[in-house]
């Protein structure tokens, strides 16, 4: 597999995106400071025992949640209690205000405020050190047997007391001196938030954590990485510095790009970022995939789309079904999306079929550095997923819910809001204390209100006993309406005679008033055909009443 790493550096925004064999894999997006993996020196503000939980006060806007299941047993140095972290359920281990060190293990969200633990862990380039365990571990991507019980004797002679290290996929093939090196480094990192836990009281930042390219070094940077692109001076030359002191061999791979051309421009990456935002995603043979988020969870439907095969039914859906486990891995790493997924297949009915799906979603899965749980395929083709969720997804990061529709994706028709207009105009006119309302609606539901005439309008004026006005005005919501009272002076001459006076509203003088807003809707229509083409021929009958006197029923 090739994988190359380009890093998009800006004073407002530092993107990283991660190829494997040609296609994006992974995009990473920094505009504030990092809040994960950073150690905090927090204060207990309340348990809560009905959820085995606490919230601790760690400086955030909003405090950081703790399970019971993140609450280690013994204390560590920093924390000067009266009484040890105890044993049992959350009341019995924490009391409010209660000062104990933690590490954020996902970010803020939404409302939610990050999570935090107590079993802290500080990453190196080949090890993790975790201070609070006693354990070692050897990453699962090592796959030699041989060399993984090489690493793990390694570890275990150089572990400290009573502290765990686990040894990192980039470890492989390094030296007993390289991984001594980063222990030391560790350790001396470890000592310190030891030492500002003992001279700082909560809440205070004890550790915090590699900014984004960074991060990508320590984590990505390894001997899969055929190329690793920087535009920015600057950054690549404290990358090679960097790398220079642990993997010199890796100096080579490092490029500055110096092109006129952005560097995501320049390599086709600005375009797949683009097509990454797209709820339907094609496949190459024809087919398709659909993604939709709801409140609980991500589901992924795959479709034939155009693709129709060359042999039988079967053969076609397990064809797209094969490329559809291997785009949906690449979509749900791409998009970094967390939580539960569900990935609805075409239905098999062969069994080995259904097998093969499997083993290709299972196989696609591997590449995937967060930890992802697979739940078998069923009958009717539909796979759950659990991907672990650390950062805000590329939704989440690039977009934010339509102000206009509130995320729903979809709003009433023009017909049904005008049909709904004429329901509640009757009981809104009622209410109004004044001889004369206007009715402001959006510029399509004014068309299909006088799509078929004015008789509706006429109607009401004479049940409510009150004259009415419906004027279009453009920029107003499709499914709002707005009515204002009013009083008629003297005698109607027309509707450009018209003057609303104030009646616990503002004054509203149309008398010699130039209507942008009516010009706009007009200048609008006479580019479009449909309700456009309505809307216009109603505009032009109005805007021509307003400048001639006339006393029909065409001046409302």
């Amino acid at each position: 597999m090739r994988r190359e790493i380009f890093a998009n550096v800006e004073p407002f925004e530092v993107r990283v995106a991660v190829r494997e064999d040609g296609e994006l894999v992974n995009l990473f997006i920094e505009r504030d400071e990092p809040v994960v993996g950073n150690i905090y020196k927090g204060r207990v503000a309340n348990v809560l025992r009905g959820m085995d939980a606490a919230f601790v006060d760690i400086g955030l806007a909003r405090n950081a949640f703790l399970h019971v299941s993140d609450v280690r047993a013994q204390r560590i140095g920093g924390e000067e209690l009266e009484d040890a972290i105890g044993r049992g359920a959350i009341q019995q281990r924490l009391r409010p205000g209660q000062e104990i060190i933690v590490q954020v293990t996902k970010e803020p969200t939404g409302t939610k405020g990050a999570r935090v633990t107590t079993y802290v862990a500080l990453p190196a380039y080949y090890l993790v050190l975790m201070p609070t365990v006693s354990y070692v571990g050897v990453s699962r991507k090592i796959e030699s047997e041989a060399e993984r019980k090489r690493l793990r004797e390694i570890a275990e002679r150089i572990r400290p007391a009573k502290m765990g290290l686990i040894v990192r996929t980039a470890a492989q093939g390094a030296s007993e001196r390289d991984l001594q090196n980063d222990l030391r480094y560790l350790l001396s990192v470890w000592n310190r938030v030891l030492e500002r836990a003992r001279q700082n009281r909560a809440p205070a930042l004890l550790y915090q954590d590699l900014r984004l390219i960074r991060r990508v070094v320590r984590d990505l940077f390894t001997e899969e990485v055929s190329r690793f692109v920087v535009d920015s001076p600057r950054e690549y030359e404290q990358i090679a510095d960097l790398v220079k002191s642990y993997a010199p061999h890796l100096r080579s791979r490092l490029e500055l790009y110096r092109g006129e051309e952005p560097v995501f421009e320049h390599f086709g990456i600005e375009r797949e970022i683009q097509n990454a935002l797209r709820r339907k995603v094609w496949l190459p043979s024809g087919g398709y995939l659909v993604i939709d988020r709801t409140e609980a969870f991500t589901v992924v439907d795959v479709n034939t789309g155009k693709y129709v095969g060359k042999t039988d039914l079967e053969t076609t859906i397990l064809h797209t079904n094969l490329e559809a486990a291997r785009e949906v891995v690449r979509q749900i790493r791409l998009r970094d999306i967390g939580g539960i997924i569900l990935v609805d297949f075409i239905d098999m009915e062969n069994e080995q079929h259904r097998r093969q799906v499997l083993r290709a979603l299972e196989e696609a899965i591997r590449s995937d550095r967060a930890r992802t749980h697979l739940i078998d395929l069923t009958q009717l083709g539909l796979v759950e997923l659990t991907r672990k969720r650390v950062y805000q997804d590329l939704e989440h990061v690039l977009r934010v819910p339509c102000p206009y529709c509130e995320g729903r994706g979809r709003v009433l028709s023009p017909r049904t809001v005008a049909n709904q207009i004429r329901r509640e105009l009757s009981r809104a006119v009622r209410t109004v204390e004044a001889p004369a309302v206007a009715v402001h609606v959006h510029p399509l539901v004014h068309a299909e209100l006088f799509r078929e005439g004015d008789a509706w309008l006429a109607d009401l004026e004479e049940a409510t006993g009150r004259r009415v006005r419906c004027l279009a005005r453009e920029g107003l919501h499709l499914e709002a309406m707005e009515v204002l009272p009013a009083q008629a002076e003297g005698t109607v001459a027309g509707p450009g005679k018209v003057r609303w006076l104030e009646v616990k509203e503002p004054v509203l003088d149309v008398a010699d008033e130039r209507d942008e807003e009516q010009e706009r809707a007009l200048a609008l229509a006479s580019a479009r055909n449909g309700w456009w083409a309505r809307l216009r021929t109603h505009l032009e009958r109005f805007l021509s009443q307003r400048r001639a006197p006339s006393t029909t029923r065409g001046e409302r």
